[in-house]
């Protein structure tokens, strides 16, 4: 499973690029993360025993621009800052998505057991991504000219820790329309880990998902957009972002595990549309829809988006009532991007 943040179109179009360092930078990033992407395959996931005591437990890494993981630690849960902005942002950014999952629902850890935080940052050079390879998160500090250190958007380390959490879950397979909603969680649940941050309800967030990784120069506002797919970035060396909206611009490829970070854009908007018609703070009643659907053990891990909104929909029904407004908004939503339930 290639659990990047940046999708492969984007470093596949600078591949081909006419500036020979980009064109380097981004070969390489994509050998890197399909490297990932075979590591991730080595990890089992075995039950875990539910723990409730609720105490993060942090381990940040630095693999010093090499390729070995995890590298060398420079601080552990409780230790003093390290003085590498980048080291203490991704220590403090695996604090808040643990405390968000805590305080919005009673998850402990990516396991629910109190599962280990292991972040290795100053992976490789000029690395313009960051993943979750089944065990631990591992960040880029991009090249400078298109992309800039990946610790600095709070819903980089939401999404990728979340794959974590869906890996511990409905372990939704990561091909076509299943792998496709194992990307929307990702990028509902770290759209929700920043506006829980900021204290924001659903009319007052911006729906992006990369906000502020993009160097200065760039076209773009961040990688997706939820709000309006398909707008987040138009940029002569990125391309402008592919992803669509509703049902009938899906894209039928075989690239990218059948477009999962292309077609994402569909339940991605779906959750945007519930939110923002449920309204108050998404993650108190749109969040948890989604969350029960994802951890209630119902969920095929190779559900496709019919299955999905069907499962959303008996949720927000089983949670507020059949005829409730929640459950009519997540109904319309699914209609709107043209999923048929």
């Amino acid at each position: 499973m290639r659990c990047t943040i940046v999708p492969p179109h984007i470093l596949e179009r600078v591949a081909e690029a006419d500036d020979p360092a980009l064109r380097d930078i981004a070969r390489r990033s994509l050998a890197l993360s399909s490297g990932a992407r075979a590591e991730r395959h080595a990890y089992t996931v075995r039950p875990a025993e539910p723990n409730e005591d609720f105490v993060p437990n942090r381990t940040i890494a630095d693999a010093g621009h090499k390729e070995t993981l995890p590298g060398r630690t420079v601080r552990t849960e409780g230790g003093r800052e390290t003085g590498d902005k980048v080291a203490d942002q991704a220590y403090a950014w695996l604090g808040t998505t643990f405390d968000f999952y805590e305080a919005a629902y009673r998850r402990n850890s990516i396991d629910g057991a109190g599962m280990k935080l292991l972040s290795t940052v100053h992976y490789g050079k000029d690395y313009d991504n960051a993943f979750w390879n089944g065990h631990q998160m591992v960040y880029g500090d991009g090249d400078g000219t298109l992309f800039v250190e990946f610790t600095g958007a709070l819903d980089v380390t939401g999404h990728e820790l979340t794959h974590g959490v869906t890996q511990h879950t409905a372990n939704l397979d990561y091909y076509g329309q299943a792998g496709a909603l194992n990307e929307s969680v990702s990028d509902v649940f770290g759209s929700l880990v920043k506006q829980w941050h900021k204290g924001q309800t659903a009319d007052q967030a911006d729906w992006l998902i990369g906000q502020g990784i993009l160097a200065p120069g760039v076209h773009g506002e961040g990688l997706r957009s939820l709000k309006a797919p398909g707008t987040a970035y138009d940029d002569p060396k990125l391309g402008k972002d592919p992803q669509p909206g509703t049902m009938d611009k899906y894209v039928q490829t075989y690239r990218d595990n059948g477009g999962v970070h292309i077609n994402s854009g569909i339940p991605n908007h779906a959750f945007y549309l519930v939110a923002t018609s449920i309204g108050g703070h998404a993650w108190e009643k749109s969040g948890k829809i989604w969350y029960d659907t994802l951890t209630g053990g119902k969920l095929a891990n190779k559900a496709d988006f019919a299955a999905f909104a069907g499962a959303t929909v008996a949720t927000a029904a089983r949670l507020y009532g059949d005829g409730a407004d929640e459950t009519k908004a997540v109904r319309s939503a699914w209609k709107k991007v043209g999923v048929k339930i």
